[in-house]
């Protein structure tokens, strides 16, 4: 098995166990998106403190295993900062609309075989399949 499969079997089960954890220290949902939205939109002041200690180590955790483990670590990410911006943006809405993301959704949501995070990751793999055909294959953005 190659290692990158490995590495993502790693990253699939730490956060799996993250999300675990969250849900049986605070009985909420490890939403990374509900999360930073209640830091943005001021409707998670009473626990700004863990809001904040949550994304910075969402943010700090990898740089720093990734120095430990992986310092010759690449990405294939494109060049193009403004499509970067633009992916980003598009992902915060669609968070948005979907009254969650990724970790809330499908590693949370489908572990707790909740119908609305099966279809919300139903429909966010099937809509990022489609956005990666039109933009690689079709308009050859990324």
């Amino acid at each position: 098995m190659e290692m990158d499969w490995i590495w993502g079997l790693v990253g699939g089960l730490l956060i799996g166990l993250g999300g675990a954890v969250y849900l049986l220290g605070n009985g909420r949902i490890m939403g990374a998106s509900g999360i930073l939205g209640g830091l943005v939109d001021g409707t998670g002041r009473g626990s700004a403190g863990e809001r904040a200690a949550f994304i910075l180590g969402l943010v700090a955790t990898p740089l720093v295993l990734s120095a430990l483990f992986r310092p010759d670590i690449t990405t294939h990410l494109t060049d193009d900062y403004a499509v970067v911006i633009a992916a980003g943006l598009l992902v915060g809405v669609g968070t948005r609309i979907a009254n969650g993301c990724t970790s809330g959704h499908g590693v949370c949501g489908i572990s707790r075989l909740s119908l609305r995070g099966i279809v919300a990751t139903v429909f966010y793999i099937l809509a990022g399949g489609l956005m990666l055909v039109l933009f690689r294959h079709l308009l050859g953005v990324i």
